[in-house]
C-alpha cells in the first residue's frame, strides 16, 4: 500500500488531478453499471474508492506542507 502512495507523491500536481478525474469518471461508470445490474467485478468499486482517497490524502499533505 505504501508503494502506491509513494508513486502518487512522485506525480506532478497536474498528473494527480488528471488521475483523480479519471478515477471519478470510472467510479461514476461503475456505480451506473452496478445500479443496472451489469457490473461483474464489484471489488473494483472498492479499489477505485480507495485510490481516490489515496490521491486526495496526498494532495492534502502537499497543501499542508506548503503552509
Amino acid at each position: 500500500m505504501a508503494n502506491k502512495a509513494e508513486d502518487i507523491r512522485k506525480l506532478s500536481r497536474e498528473e494527480r488531478a488528471s488521475k483523480l478525474n479519471e478515477l471519478r469518471d470510472e467510479q461514476f461508470n461503475l456505480r451506473f453499471q452496478h445500479s443496472t445490474g451489469q457490473l461483474e467485478n464489484t471489488a473494483r468499486m472498492r479499489e477505485v474508492r480507495r485510490e481516490i482517497a489515496r490521491i486526495k490524502t496526498v494532495m492534502n499533505e502537499q497543501v499542508e506542507a506548503a503552509d
